[in-house]
C-alpha cells in the first residue's frame, strides 16, 4: 500500500506538469506540501478488495486514485480563495502566494487534469467523477447560502456535508471498485462505506471545532460559528431551550468574548453528545458495509480506517 501511494505521488506531480513552468509551479504547490492521501488510499484499497493477496495495484487503479486526489486538490485551491486562507498544510496557501485569480485557474487546471485521466478509464468513471465535482460545488454553495442563517436546519446541513465531504470519499471507493471490475453488490457496499465514513468524519470535525483547544485546532474554538457556518450541534442548540439566547450572539461581527460565551453555551447542553452519537451511527454503517465483503487486504485497510475513525469519535466524546 505504501509503495502504491508513492506511485500516486509520482503521478500527481506528473499530472501537474504544464508547458508553462510557472503554471506547473502553482499547480504542484499543494502536491509537494504532502497530505494524508485518504481518497487515493480508499480508491486503492477498494480495488484491492478484489484481490486475495497484497500485490501492487494495477496501473489503472493508480490513475484512478490520482484523478480522485486531483479533484480534492483542485477543490482546496478554490476553498482557500473563498476562505481567504493564508496557510494550507503548513505552507503558504496558493492564493496567499500567487493571488486569487491564479489560484482559481490552477485549481481549474487540476480539475481538468482529473477529468482527462478519468476519461482514459472509461465513460462510467468519467461520468461519475464529473457528477462528483458537481456534488462538491452543490454542497459548498449550500453551505454558503446559509452563512449566518440561524434558520439553517439539519436537512440543509446534511445535504451540504454529503456533497462537500462525503461525495468524493464515496466516489473514491466506487471508482476503485469499478476499475477493479467488482460486482455491483460489492461496489455498492464500498460506496456506502465511503459515504458513511465521510459523513462521520465531517460531523466529528465540526464537533472538534467546538470542543478542542486552540492549541490543537490552530485557531480559537468556535471558528466555524464565528464565520457563520452553523454545524449540527449549533443547529440543535438553536432549537433548544436557550436558542433565543444563542441566536442573539450569532452575528457577523461577533466579538471574541461573545464567541467564547456561545461556545460554552453549546458545550453546556446535550447537543455535542447528540452530534457525536450521529457520527457513531454513520461510522457503524461504514463498518457494517465492509462486513458484506469477503476477507482481503483491501478490506483490512478500510477496516483500519474505520477503526481509526471510531477512535476519533470516542476521543471527541471524551473531551
Amino acid at each position: 500500500m505504501l509503495d502504491d501511494l508513492a506511485r500516486v505521488e509520482d503521478e500527481l506531480l506528473a499530472s501537474a506538469l504544464s508547458s508553462d513552468p510557472y503554471l506547473t509551479e502553482i499547480a504542484s504547490h499543494l502536491i509537494r506540501a504532502g497530505g494524508k492521501r485518504v481518497r487515493p488510499g480508499f480508491c486503492i484499497a477498494a480495488a484491492a478488495t478484489a484481490l486475495g493477496d497484497s500485490r501492487p495495484a494495477a496501473a489503472e487503479v493508480i490513475s484512478a486514485s490520482v484523478s480522485v486526489e486531483l479533484v480534492h486538490l483542485g477543490s482546496l485551491y478554490h476553498d482557500d480563495v473563498m476562505d481567504d486562507a493564508v496557510t494550507r498544510r503548513t505552507v503558504a496557501s496558493v492564493n496567499a502566494e500567487w493571488g486569487n485569480l491564479k489560484a482559481i485557474l490552477a485549481g481549474d487546471f487540476l480539475l481538468a487534469r482529473a477529468s482527462e485521466i478519468a476519461a482514459s478509464l472509461g465513460v462510467e468513471v468519467a461520468g461519475l467523477l464529473a457528477a462528483t465535482i458537481a456534488r462538491l460545488c452543490e454542497g459548498q454553495v449550500l453551505e454558503l447560502k446559509h452563512t449566518y442563517d440561524t434558520s439553517r436546519d439539519e436537512d440543509a446541513y446534511f445535504r451540504s456535508i454529503d456533497g462537500k465531504t462525503a461525495a468524493l470519499l464515496a466516489s473514491a471507493c466506487r471508482i476503485g471498485a469499478i476499475v477493479a471490475g467488482l460486482p455491483p453488490t460489492q461496489t455498492d457496499a464500498l460506496t456506502t462505506f465511503g459515504r458513511s465514513y465521510g459523513l462521520a468524519f465531517q460531523i466529528v470535525d465540526d464537533v472538534l471545532d467546538l470542543v478542542s483547544t486552540e492549541e490543537a485546532l490552530g485557531k480559537p474554538a468556535g471558528h466555524d460559528m464565528a464565520e457563520g457556518v452553523y454545524t449540527l450541534p449549533v443547529i440543535r442548540a438553536l432549537r433548544g431551550d436557550r436558542g433565543d439566547e444563542l441566536r442573539a450572539m450569532l452575528t457577523d461581527d461577533m466579538s471574541e468574548d461573545t464567541r467564547a460565551s456561545a461556545v460554552e453555551l453549546v458545550r453546556g447542553g446535550p447537543w455535542v453528545d447528540g452530534a457525536i452519537e450521529v457520527a457513531r451511527d454513520h461510522a457503524r454503517t461504514a463498518t457494517e458495509a465492509l462486513a458484506q465483503l469477503p476477507t482481503s487486504p483491501g478490506v483490512d485497510g478500510l477496516s483500519a480506517a474505520a477503526d481509526h475513525l471510531l477512535a476519533s469519535v470516542e476521543a471527541a466524546a471524551a473531551r
